[in-house]
């Protein structure tokens, strides 16, 4: 299919998950993908599975500015631009409103909103014509879940960085887009809420979808896979929903 063929992409927390997956996918559409996340070894993991011809890793953490620039170092030096910034990179925090610290909001908002700002704006003067930028945001900004604040309003902006972006880099012929996933069976579930209550929230948000089960993260890659491509070449500023029919019906 190589819908990607010869064309350079960048994922962030591109070591597990949906990040992984979607590195994955856009490789296999023949893409050649920059991976970047806070963890060495997965990500060394992940170049390993992807394959080194198709991928490479640079370490790193978006809330670090440094980091950014080693990551578009590197994306400069393979000299062909930029045609694909997929902004996955996020933390979330299960706090009540009463018990959230400056700490939790710095956090959450200093790796989902001031990371993917910089993630992005670091990336424009790399990308081609043409190019398509993918945010990830959430449909925890749309159904109210407790405890889920923080990521809840992060994602909120994300989604109008969508909106404003998209607004700002038409004449680029850059097209910026969102995507909205629901409940995705990965490894984000267990470190939020610990081994011993993972299988508990597992049920729970797949009981909260109308296809009763979790996303497979090989699912939301196919979403970016298309926002990537010219497939979707008449789509601009929208938030698409990979949510298992959880907020649409």
């Amino acid at each position: 299919m190589y819908q990607l063929k010869d064309k350079t992409a960048v994922v962030t927390g591109g070591g597990t998950g949906i990040g992984l997956a979607t590195a994955a996918r856009l490789a296999a559409d023949g893409a050649h993908v920059f991976i970047t996340g806070r963890r060495k070894g997965e990500l060394d993991a992940a170049v390993e599975t992807i394959g080194a011809a198709r991928a490479t890793a640079v370490a790193g953490d978006i809330s670090d500015l440094t980091d950014l620039d080693r990551l578009y170092d590197a994306v400069r030096a393979r000299g062909r631009g930029l045609d694909v910034v997929f902004a996955n990179a996020a933390t979330a925090s299960l706090v009540p409103l009463e018990r959230t610290t400056e700490e939790d909001l710095a956090h959450v908002f200093d790796i989902n909103v001031r990371g993917t700002l910089f993630t992005v704006q670091k990336a424009l003067p790399l990308l081609n014509d043409g190019a398509s930028v993918i945010l990830n945001a959430s449909t925890a900004a749309d159904n109210g879940a407790e405890g889920f604040g923080l990521y809840a309003a992060s994602k909120a902006a994300v989604r109008s960085f969508a909106r404003v972006w998209a607004n700002e880099l038409k004449g680029r012929g850059v097209r910026v887009n969102a995507i909205s996933p629901g409940p995705v069976d990965t490894p984000g579930v267990t470190n939020l809420v610990g081994p011993e209550n993972a299988a508990g929230l597992r049920a729970k948000l797949a009981a909260d979808t109308a296809l009763g089960r979790m996303a497979r993260p090989e699912e939301i890659a196919a979403v970016v896979a298309f926002l990537a491509s010219d497939q979707s070449s008449f789509i601009l500023g929208a938030n698409l929903y990979a949510d298992g029919g959880e907020n649409q019906i």
